[in-house]
């Protein structure tokens, strides 16, 4: 069952910081709560993707996502928050933060601007190799 257009709106309220590439607010309504876990750069038998490449194991991670809403039928239209791990994290590393999310943005119809999200810098992630972990929160009706 996918959620409709209707369960997720995203909006920013006037005088709110910006400009960034995402909403400030999600609002939401629906009966089922979908959870992705922590996705990283892996392929289908656990092998890593882009190694030392944030934007390819982003875009890697990204993708993976998508297969885990779309197992729960949900798509990334039904998401109402977004969350990002990134191991050493500095702002040196944005333009390539962000083209990992536009390699895939039409791919996986990503919405434009973003839902909320928020991007946390981490000393280290599951293994040594991973710059890059995505959690997915969406709602259905």
């Amino acid at each position: 069952m996918k959620g409709t257009p209707l369960s997720v709106q995203l909006m920013t309220p006037p005088n709110m910081f910006g400009p960034v590439p995402y909403h400030h607010v999600s609002i939401s309504t629906g009966a089922r709560h979908v959870h992705v876990a922590g996705q990283i750069a892996r392929d289908a038998e656990g092998n890593p993707v882009a190694p030392g490449d944030l934007a390819g194991q982003l875009a890697c991670a990204l993708r993976n996502t998508a297969r885990g809403l779309a197992g729960a039928g949900a798509s990334f239209a039904d998401v109402v928050r977004l969350r990002f791990f990134v191991t050493n994290w500095t702002p040196d590393k944005y333009p390539e933060f962000l083209d990992g999310i536009n390699q895939v943005a039409e791919e996986l119809a990503l919405p434009d601007p973003l839902p909320p999200l928020s991007a946390i810098g981490v000393d280290y992630l599951f293994e040594p190799d991973v710059l890059v972990e995505v959690e997915a929160y969406a709602v259905l009706d």
